[in-house]
C-alpha cells in the first residue's frame, strides 16, 4: 500500500452505464450424488449484496425496489455485519457461516510477515473454510455461480463456484465492475446455466460512497448510485419474472457493512505516537482499514505482552479513537495482529501519513455495522410481510440459512451464525 497515495489507490471512479458481460474461469460442476435427490427441485437461492448500504437508505423514495422486496418478505431491522465491518471479512462470513478465526479473513488489509508488507486478503488460499458455493456444488452436484463486482472479492473466492464471472470492465482505481455490468452478467449466467445458488456483489454504492465529498451532509453521488443500483435489482427481478423463475426463487438481500463519512480534519494517525514509545519504536506495523487500524508488534516475542499493553494505552489516548480491542476479544484469529483500534463516528484512520487515506467515506468501525437484511422472492416458502424486531440477523447467518434450504449439515465445529429459518416456511 502506498503511503503517499490512497487507501486502495484512492478509489477513483464512479458508476458507468450498461454494457457487455464477460465470463471467465468456468469450473466444472460437481458430480451429482444421491444427496441431490433430496433437494427440492423447485428452489433457486440468490444472495444479493448491496455493498456498503445503510439501513436508513432502505426508503421508498430512494430505493423503491429494495424497499418493496423487504416489505413483501421477511425484514430484519436490527441486522448487523460482523467486526471488522469491511467487505472481505463479511463476504467470507456470509458464505462460510463461521467467524474470522476459523475462516482466515478478519479484515480487508493485513500485515503479511512473510511478504514484509501490508496486502489485501485477495487470494483464494486466504479463505481457509469451505463455502456454500463449493459445498452445494460438490456435495449436492448442483450448479453454483459467483458474480462478484470487486476484483479482490473475485480473487478471494477463486473458482469455488461452478460458474465464475471475471468482473469486467474494472474501473481504474476502484477495481470494480459497475452494477450495470454485474447485473448483466448475473442475468446472462442465470439464463444460460440455471444455477441453483448465486452469490452476487453489487459494488457501486460502496465505491461511490467512499468518494462522496458531500457524504457528511447531502450525499449527492451516493444517492445517484443507490437509485441506479435499485434499478439494477429491479432489472434482475424483471428477468426472473419474464423467464418463469420468480416462483422458484428465494432472495437473501443484505449489505456487508454500512458507511460513515468524515471531514478532512478528523484524521487519526497512530504510527507516530506508537513509534514515539521506546519499546515500540521501529517494531510496529499497521494495516489501515479505514474505520479500523490493525496493529502488529514485530519485535522480540518475549516483550509482546508489555508491547500490547503499551499499544492499547497509547492508542486509547488518541483523539478520535473510540475503542481498542485485542483480536482474541473479537474472534479475529492470528492474522489480525496484536491490537485493533476503532475510530469514533465521523473520524477515520490514515496511517502512516495523513495522505494515506484521503477518502471521506469509510467503514470498519462500530457505527458502520448496522445493515439492511431481508429474505424475499417469489417462492411459496418466503414469509410474507414479516418484520422481526427481536432478532439481530448478521452477515454470518447467510450460510446456515442456505444450508438449511438445501439440506446440508453444519461444518465440523458447527456454525457461528444462525439460520434465519424463521423467515421461511419450509415444509
Amino acid at each position: 500500500m502506498s503511503a503517499a497515495l490512497t487507501r486502495r489507490d484512492l478509489l477513483i471512479g464512479g458508476t458507468a452505464l450498461a454494457g457487455g458481460v464477460a465470463l471467465a474461469g468456468l469450473a466444472g460442476p460437481g458430480t451429482a450424488g444421491a444427496a441431490a435427490s433430496t433437494v427440492r427441485p423447485d428452489l433457486d437461492v440468490h444472495v444479493l449484496v448491496v455493498d456498503g448500504m445503510r439501513p436508513d437508505e432502505l426508503d421508498p423514495s430512494l430505493t423503491p425496489t429494495l424497499t418493496g422486496l423487504a416489505a413483501d418478505g421477511t425484514f430484519y431491522p436490527n441486522a448487523s455485519s460482523i467486526m471488522i465491518a469491511e467487505t472481505l471479512p463479511n463476504h467470507a462470513a456470509m458464505m462460510t457461516g463461521v467467524l474470522p478465526y476459523r475462516n482466515g479473513v478478519p479484515c480487508n488489509s493485513i500485515y503479511d510477515p512473510e511478504a514484509g508488507e501490508t496486502r489485501d486478503l485477495d487470494r483464494a488460499s486466504d479463505l481457509r473454510a469451505a463455502t456454500m458455493l463449493d459445498r452445494v456444488r460438490t456435495e449436492l452436484g448442483l450448479t453454483t455461480a459467483s458474480v462478484l463486482s470487486k476484483h479482490y472479492l473475485h480473487g478471494l473466492f477463486g473458482d469455488r463456484a461452478s460458474v465464475v464471472w471475471d468482473p469486467f470492465p474494472l474501473l481504474p482505481g476502484t477495481e470494480h465492475a459497475p452494477d450495470n455490468f454485474t447485473t448483466g452478467a448475473l442475468i446472462q449466467i442465470v439464463g444460460e446455466h440455471s444455477p441453483r445458488l448465486t452469490f452476487t456483489n453489487l459494488g457501486d454504492v460502496d465505491r461511490v460512497g467512499h468518494l462522496d465529498l458531500s457524504g457528511p451532509s447531502t450525499r449527492i453521488a451516493r444517492t445517484a448510485a443507490l437509485r441506479n443500483t435499485d434499478g439494477q435489482v429491479q432489472r434482475f427481478v424483471d428477468f426472473l419474472h419474464a423467464t418463469g423463475r420468480w416462483e422458484r426463487s428465494v432472495l437473501i438481500v443484505l449489505a456487508d457493512h454500512s458507511m460513515d463519512w468524515s471531514v478532512p480534519t478528523n484524521l487519526i494517525g497512530l504510527d507516530r505516537p506508537l513509534n514515539a514509545d521506546p519499546l515500540l519504536a521501529g517494531q510496529i506495523r499497521i494495516a489501515d482499514n479505514g474505520g479500523a487500524d490493525v496493529i502488529y508488534f514485530v519485535g522480540d516475542d518475549a516483550q509482546r505482552s508489555e508491547a500490547v499493553e503499551r499499544i492499547k494505552r497509547i492508542a486509547a489516548g488518541v483523539i478520535g479513537v473510540e475503542s481498542v480491542r485485542t483480536p482474541a476479544e473479537l474472534d479475529l484469529g492470528d492474522r489480525a495482529g496484536d491490537v485493533v483500534a476503532f475510530c469514533a463516528p465521523g473520524w477515520r484512520f490514515s496511517d502512516p501519513t495523513p495522505l494515506s487515506n484521503p477518502i471521506p467515506g469509510n467503514h470498519g468501525h462500530a457505527v458502520t455495522t448496522p445493515i439492511p437484511f431481508f429474505v424475499t422472492g417469489g417462492h411459496q416458502m418466503v414469509g410474507r410481510g414479516q418484520r422481526i424486531d427481536d432478532v439481530q440477523a448478521r452477515t454470518i447467518d447467510v450460510a446456515p440459512t442456505v444450508a438449511d434450504l438445501f439440506g446440508l449439515a453444519a461444518p465440523q465445529g458447527g456454525w457461528d451464525g444462525v439460520s434465519r429459518i424463521e423467515g421461511l416456511v419450509i415444509a
